[in-house]
């Protein structure tokens, strides 16, 4: 693995940051404190370029790859996880599936509207009965004509509020159970009988739209199928091993900004008539934090290399992201230490990290299924 980024993707990078500390980081507080989903935040991302960077230049994206992308998502992660997680969805989990398993009139149909910003992507697969065990999902597809009828309720489905185009899992063949007999689905806001439903209220990522959707008899035109019929579980893992470097970047920006209020912190507090930071105690922590967030970045990029080069990357992924998530939430922890009584309160930017933290090791699958993954990888 080479370790010297490119200049396109050191561009990116400043570009990204620049763009994080001028435009996301100013809102953030503010989003998380109303719970205001940050479609501003997207559609400036979007003039940007930020919301094609798997797309080809002919589809109207900034082709930057999955690494350029990755070091992009960490810089909007150190600013607003919200946003974060928002173009992480939607680059990763919308437009990712439809580049690897689209027909080209699928790709030339939604990508370049995805890749302007015109419209918002999401994912959904995570139901009531089926979360870390996705294959027991129960909403059905049958097929009607030229159409499949979708019926059914999906949970936690990020963007869900605003999104226009989701990717939609459902199960077309009854007479199977668990992976076989899943398909996935290209649906539109507005087809008749999707409808979204409740909107989750959260501990963290307060201002990313996290909701259910009901499908009630929704007629979805069969040249939306994504993939083949039945096969769409597939499509599904496929997907999850890049979403999982992009939260793997959301952990990362997190820990990044953690230890950032903290040398700040440290440098400023006086204690005993000398700054916190020259205490061996605190001087251990801000140590750890530095060597946790090298040792995640190192996992992502290689992660995002392999996916980059067309590799195996799922065991790599998994790595990334349980490094990471574990990381970013010891890392919001030690930032709310240092700040003392101060890092309680809404003042300080920590606890909003320390909050937003907590989901990292949650969705796009726990740390108990990442180490799953990893375990059967060695010991098949």
């Amino acid at each position: 693995m080479d370790f010297r980024l490119t200049e396109d993707q050191l561009l990116v990078q400043q570009s990204a940051r620049d763009f994080s500390r001028e435009v996301l980081a100013p809102r953030a507080a503010a989003l998380d404190r109303e719970g205001t989903f940050p479609l501003e935040n997207f559609r400036a991302a979007a003039e940007q370029g930020f919301a094609g960077f798997l797309v080809p230049e002919e589809l109207g994206g900034s082709a930057v790859g999955n690494t350029g992308m990755a070091l992009a998502m960490i810089e909007f992660n150190r600013a607003c996880a919200s946003t974060g997680v928002t173009l992480s969805v939607h680059n990763s989990l919308c437009c990712g599936p439809l580049l690897a398993w689209g027909t080209e009139a699928q790709k030339k149909r939604w990508l370049p509207r995805l890749a302007s910003g015109e419209l918002l992507g999401a994912y959904s697969l995570s139901e009531a009965a089926s979360g870390s065990d996705a294959a027991a999902l129960r909403c059905t597809a049958v097929r009607d004509g030229d159409h499949f009828v979708l019926q059914g309720t999906k949970l936690w489905v990020t963007n869900g509020s605003h999104a226009d185009v989701l990717v939609v899992f459902a199960r077309t063949n009854r007479s199977v159970s668990n992976a076989k007999g899943i398909t996935a689905f290209v649906v539109e806001k507005g087809m008749k009988g999707l409808s979204v439903g409740k909107k989750e209220e959260k501990l963290g990522i307060r201002a990313s739209s996290t909701t259910e959707l009901v499908f009630d008899a929704c007629r979805v035109p069969a040249e939306n199928v994504l993939g083949e019929v039945d096969g769409g579980f597939r499509v599904a893992m496929h997907t999850l091993d890049g979403g999982r470097i992009g939260i793997a970047c959301q952990a990362l920006g997190i820990s990044e900004a953690c230890l950032e209020a903290s040398v700040k912190y440290a440098k400023e507090r006086i204690q005993f008539g000398k700054p916190i930071a020259e205490f061996e105690a605190i001087q251990f922590k801000i140590a750890e934090m530095a060597t946790r967030i090298d040792s995640s970045r190192l996992l992502i990029l290689r992660a995002a290399w392999l996916k980059d080069r067309g590799e195996p990357h799922t065991v790599e992924a998994s790595m990334a992201k349980l490094e990471a998530s574990r990381s970013a939430n010891w890392c919001a922890r030690q930032a709310v230490q240092v700040h003392g009584g101060a890092g309680y309160m809404t003042d300080f930017p920590v606890e909003r990290y320390f909050r937003d933290a907590r989901i990292t090791e949650i969705y796009e699958g726990t740390t108990e299924i990442q180490k799953v993954v990893v375990a059967r990888h060695f010991l098949r």
